[in-house]
């Protein structure tokens, strides 16, 4: 029997449970939990955390208390996060059937199929643009030009490969121009950056954080914040700490916005779930490389009478709004759609356009 009813002398009613029910809601909030700090660790650029985290995650998802939609698309979100943490190691694989695929290239495959997450048209098009141009890029900067050909007809024939992007990457590619002003333009700092715009969004809509606000109340119903190293993982809210120790810890921030700077590590990769089969292969590389920092500070530019010509025939030809395509058209000497947004905004306040 699911539940039992059970009459309390006080005339209160309490419904008990099954331990597979509770088990199963229990279970779903460590999914969660594990989700948000993929998604943390993600941010923050922490390679072999996010790796660690993987395990357990891994061990929650082949639950069958998981398998519901949301969960899935979860779980893919944390597929392709871990696609783009090991973007520029070309020795990293997750496709166990084709190891030419490169983790960018896997990462734009799986992105084809969150376009349904993505509630920003332009966002979901500048990371696809950003991965295609950045799967081209790395192989460059790592000199391996013969790669970057294999990269680009690879997304020829698998991904819906803009004309112009083709073009302009294959002029690239021919000259091995790695320090192309079109590079800086769609760079693997933007990438992470555009990313975890994505992600921010996303727990915005799908708020994950249930464990973790409970925890940081127990936490805060502490008489003594600084006594946390006698808090017991099943006592009540209401319960306080011994004051006799004054250990100092920071308080975890269960704020979404605050969950987004890369750092490095150098352990193994346990992968997740494959999007061409039930599993992802695990990676059989040895030697990660670091991550890069994510440089959140720009050099303002000033805006030329001629940047200013290209914004404008950019915005004649596809429209108010397509900055990932009007980008593609012109040299904007590095600027990012954002930018070309901007300055938008700045020349209808102006009464230019």
């Amino acid at each position: 029997m699911a539940c039992d009813h059970n009459k309390t002398t006080s005339g209160v009613n309490h419904t008990i449970y099954s331990f597979d029910r509770v088990s199963a809601v229990a279970t779903g909030w460590m999914f969660d939990f594990m989700f948000v700090s993929l998604c943390r660790r993600f941010k923050e650029g922490k390679l072999k955390e996010f790796n660690e985290a993987l395990q357990p995650f891994q061990a929650i998802s082949l639950s069958p208390s998981v398998k519901g939609e949301l969960y899935k698309e979860k779980e893919m979100i944390c597929a392709f996060l871990a696609r783009v943490m090991h973007g520029e190691q070309l020795d990293a694989l997750f496709e166990e059937d084709d190891d030419s695929v490169m983790p960018l290239m896997s990462a734009a495959k799986i992105w084809t199929t969150l376009e349904h997450t993505v509630a920003d048209e332009c966002l979901f098009e500048t990371i696809t643009n950003l991965l295609i141009v950045q799967s081209v890029a790395v192989c460059l900067e790592k000199g391996q030009r013969t790669s970057a050909s294999s990269a680009l007809r690879w997304f020829e024939n698998n991904i819906n490969l803009p004309r112009n992007l083709r073009v302009q990457l294959s002029k690239i590619v021919a000259q091995g121009d790695t320090y192309h002003r079109f590079l800086k333009s769609f760079s693997f700092n933007h990438l992470l950056e555009m990313v975890q715009s994505f992600v921010a969004a996303y727990l915005e809509k799908n708020p994950s954080d249930y464990l973790l606000k409970a925890a940081t109340e127990v936490l805060q119903s502490s008489h003594n914040i600084e006594n946390l190293d006698d808090v017991s993982p099943d006592s009540p809210v209401s319960q306080t700490t011994n004051e006799s120790t004054k250990t100092k810890r920071k308080l975890l921030s269960t704020n979404m916005a605050d969950l987004w700077k890369p750092e490095s590590s150098k352990k193994p990769f346990i992968s997740v779930r494959r999007l061409s089969s039930n599993e992802l292969s695990q990676w059989r590389s040895e030697k990660p490389q670091s991550t890069t920092v994510i440089q959140k500070t720009r050099t303002k530019r000033k805006w030329t009478f001629l940047l200013d010509k290209y914004l404008k025939e950019g915005v004649k030809r596809h429209g108010e709004g397509n900055w990932a395509h009007i980008l593609l058209d012109y040299d904007f000497e590095g600027r990012t759609s954002t930018m070309l947004k901007d300055r938008w905004r700045v020349l209808k306040r102006n009464y230019k356009v």
